[in-house]
C-alpha cells in the first residue's frame, strides 16, 4: 500500500507512544538518588531539568519549519523529506540522554558533577519535544480540517506512554531499573528511526475523515481503560510472568489495531478518486486546500498558528498569549 496521511497518522501514534519517556523519572529517581549519592534537594534539581528539556521546544520547532515549510529551496535541497529530520535529531538526543545517564548509574562514568548530570536528563527530555512537534504538526497538516481532534489524539497517547513504557518494564525487567534507563535510551530511538519515513505531509481532499478519526480516538479510550484496570489489578494482585506477558500482548495487539482502522480509510480514499492521475489529483488538492484557507474564518487561534511557520507565528499576539498560558 502506498503511504498516506492515514498511515503516517498511525506511525505517528506508535512513535508517540514510547515518546513519553520522561514519564517514567519515578521509576529510576531512587537507584539515580543511592548511585550518585543525592539527596533529595539534589534530585529535584534534576527533576526540574527533565521537565524543562521536555517543554521547551523552540528549537525543534524551528527545525520543524526549515525542513518542511522550506523544503527543497535555498541552500538544503536535501532537506526534503521533511519531517523525518526533526524524528532524527530527538532520535540522536533521546539515545544520547538516556544512555549517558545509564552509563552513570551502572558505573562507568563515575559520579559526574551535578551539572553534566542535569545536561544528560536535559538532553533525554528534549528528545520528546521533537518526537511532539514531528507528529503533532504533520498530523494537523494533514487533517487541515480536524486539527483539534487529531492534536488531541497524539496528545492523547503522549499522555499514555509513560503507563505504557511501566508495563513493558513490569513484564521485561521488572525491579531492574538501571535496566529500564536502558531501555529508555533504546526503545524510543529504535521506534522512531523504524517509523519516521512513514511520517509525511500528505494533504488529501478525502471524505469523511471524522469517522475513521473517531476510530482512532475509540482505541485511545480503550487503551486508557485498559490500563486503568490493569494498574489497579496489578496493585491488588501479584501477577506470574505469563499473565504480565499475556496482558502485554493485548496492549499491543490494540495498538496494532489502528493499523486496520488506517487500511480501510486508505481503501475509502483510494475508492473515491479511482481514475484521477496523481499530478492531477495533487494540483486538486492544492486548489482545494488554497480555496478553503481562502474563505476560512480562522476563529480557532491555535488552528491559525499552525498555518504559519514559527517565525510568522512569534509575530502574532496569539502566540504569546499561549505562550504566556503554558509558562
Amino acid at each position: 500500500m502506498e503511504n498516506s496521511k492515514w498511515i503516517a497518522a498511525v506511525a505517528s501514534i506508535w512513535i508517540q507512544c514510547t515518546g513519553g519517556s520522561s514519564y517514567g523519572f519515578a521509576i529510576y529517581s531512587s537507584i539515580l538518588k543511592s548511585t550518585q549519592g543525592y539527596d533529595q534537594s539534589t534530585l529535584d534539581i534534576v527533576s526540574a531539568f527533565k521537565d524543562i528539556g521536555a517543554n521547551v521546544g523552540i528549537l525543534s520547532g524551528l527545525l520543524y519549519s526549515a525542513v518542511t515549510l522550506h523544503r527543497g529551496r535555498g541552500r538544503w535541497p536535501w532537506f526534503r523529506a521533511g519531517p523525518w529530520v526533526v524524528h532524527v535529531a530527538g532520535a540522536i538526543q533521546c539515545f544520547a540522554g538516556y544512555f549517558l545517564i545509564w552509563l552513570t548509574v551502572v558505573g562507568v562514568i563515575y559520579r559526574p558533577p551535578l551539572p553534566a548530570m542535569c545536561c544528560f536528563m536535559l538532553m533525554a527530555a528534549h528528545a520528546q519535544t521533537f518526537f511532539n512537534t514531528a507528529n503533532v504538526v504533520t498530523a494537523v497538516h494533514n487533517f487541515p480540517d480536524y486539527s483539534g481532534t487529531v492534536v488531541g489524539i497524539m496528545k492523547g497517547f503522549l499522555g499514555l506512554s509513560g503507563a505504557m513504557l511501566v508495563q513493558a518494564y513490569h513484564t521485561i525487567l521488572k525491579d531492574n531499573p538501571s535496566s529500564f534507563i536502558l531501555m529508555l535510551a533504546l526503545l524510543p530511538t529504535f521506534v522512531s528511526l523504524l517509523f519516521m519515513c512513514l511520517v509525511r505531509i500528505n494533504q488529501t481532499n478525502s471524505g469523511d475523515n471524522k469517522k475513521h478519526l473517531n476510530g482512532f480516538s475509540a482505541i485511545a479510550l480503550i487503551v486508557a481503560a485498559y490500563l486503568l484496570i490493569l494498574i489497579i489489578l496489578e496493585n491488588v494482585f501479584t501477577f506470574p510472568f505469563w499473565a504480565r506477558l499475556l496482558t502485554f500482548v493485548v496492549l499491543l495487539l490494540l495498538l496494532a489495531s489502528l493499523l486496520g482502522i488506517a487500511i480501510k480509510a486508505q481503501q475509502e480514499d483510494s475508492l473515491r478518486l479511482p481514475q484521477t492521475p496523481p499530478n492531477e489529483r495533487t494540483l486538486l488538492i492544492d486548489e482545494s486546500t488554497i480555496d478553503s484557507e481562502k474563505f476560512s474564518t480562522e476563529e480557532d487561534s491555535i488552528e491559525y498558528l499552525c498555518k504559519m511557520n514559527l517565525l510568522q507565528a512569534m509575530r502574532t499576539i496569539n502566540f504569546w498569549l499561549l505562550f504566556i498560558a503554558m509558562c
